[in-house]
């Protein structure tokens, strides 16, 4: 089971509390947020990852080098930023198996993988991607899916506040599913993938009840200080 983590972001929303770090290595208790995230995946049968890096690279390979714990790491390394769907396409060539899951360094998203997995396979799905219900979408948008978990359409976050899932930063991604658009070298796999391909392409949504928390904003990160000491090991 491979995983790719986009861990290039710049994180300008957080730069007045993390002095110029990328973001997935903001200090959560003196403990870099990516090492919660691998620590996770550690526990769900992860046995390689493939680390998508740009800004500061060099502080993410020096701090983890190829090895953390069980788990085998490269990297891909951007030498301009490619967007969300550049990123994990560049990835993607150092995937050995026909699919990988594609993560966000910045959130934590706690849900069985294999469960995932599983739902993925059964639905002989493109890419499926994991989804949390929220009372209030208002920072993050909607993912719309039928009865099947079909995702059926994608509405732009706004200034009101309702009810429904969010797109949760997993997702597992068939690696010829990807490859055979012409997307180009940087694109948005949010906006260009998965906003105008899913009515042609077979995308669903995996509904998931676990800890979710995304650390782009001062607020959320320091939230993650008090909330993350039981993830701790």
């Amino acid at each position: 089971m491979e995983a790719i983590i986009l861990a290039g972001g710049f994180g300008t929303r957080l730069q007045k509390v993390v002095n110029d770090l990328p973001k997935s290595m903001a200090l959560i208790n003196d403990k870099p947020f990516l090492e919660y995230l691998l620590n996770f995946l550690t526990g769900q049968g992860i046995q390689k990852v493939i680390l998508s890096v740009g800004y500061k690279q060099e502080m993410i390979r020096e701090h983890f080098k190829d090895h953390y714990k069980h788990l085998v790491i490269s990297y891909a390394i951007e030498e301009e930023p490619l967007g969300t769907g550049g990123g994990i396409l560049n990835a993607l060539e150092q995937v050995e198996g026909e699919y990988a899951y594609a993560m966000n360094g910045d959130s934590m998203f706690r849900i069985d993988l294999m469960a995932m997995q599983h739902k993925h396979q059964k639905a002989a799905a493109d890419l499926t991607m994991a989804l949390r219900y929220l009372e209030d979408t208002s920072r993050f948008g909607t993912v719309r899916i039928d009865a099947e978990k079909r995702v059926t359409g994608f509405h732009e976050k706004n200034e009101d506040s309702e009810p429904g899932y969010i797109n949760g930063g997993i997702y597992l991604i068939n690696k010829n599913f990807l490859t055979s658009f012409s997307f180009g070298k940087k694109f948005s796999i949010e906006k260009d993938c998965f906003e105008k391909c899913y009515m042609e392409s077979r995308i669903f949504g995996y509904p998931a009840k676990g800890y979710f928390l995304d650390i782009g904003i001062p607020e959320d990160y320091m939230t993650a200080q008090d909330e993350f000491k039981r993830f701790e090991d």
